[in-house]
């Protein structure tokens, strides 16, 4: 053990045990998985005319983020997923603050991800097959304009 490390430092969290709620509390749902928790920034290159170097000069650009993936089983009379997505209409939908958090032993978050006036884009219906033994699973993916990100000091 290395010397002078708290003991909530010594292991990685497990990815395991998370939460995904809407501000709104329009909807209640669990998932089994989510995915798509990435953050870009676009590179831009420059390079003046007098330059005495060869190559250009890279900066940062605009920040971009990939769409998340949210899924889960199918259960009888819950269609939250098709009853969102139903609701755009020529570039109108109700924006959601979506929050997912990565939960300790004791339920409490330690890191957040807060996803900014979010969408869904698309919706995946399980596959289906007649030789499987398997849940039936769905998929929606979430579009969202910015993302803040939060790893508490104190689980």
């Amino acid at each position: 053990m290395a010397t002078g490390a708290t003991e909530n430092a010594i292991w990685p969290m497990p990815k395991f045990k998370f939460d995904v709620k809407w501000a709104s509390g329009l909807y209640k749902m669990s998932f089994s998985e989510v995915s798509g928790l990435d953050a870009e920034a676009q590179i831009i290159e420059y390079r003046h005319g007098n330059s005495k170097n060869p190559w250009p000069i890279k900066m940062p650009g605009v920040q971009k983020y990939s769409n998340v993936s949210l899924k889960r089983g199918v259960f009888v009379g819950q269609n939250q997923f098709y009853a969102w997505f139903a609701k755009i209409q020529l570039n109108t939908i109700k924006r959601e603050t979506i929050t997912i958090s990565l939960l300790n032993e004791k339920n409490k978050p330690t890191m957040v991800w807060t996803l900014h006036n979010a969408w869904p884009t698309k919706v995946t219906g399980t596959d289906l097959k007649s030789d499987a033994n398997e849940a039936a699973i769905e998929t929606m993916e979430i579009a969202f304009e910015w993302m803040t990100i939060k790893n508490n000091n104190n689980p």
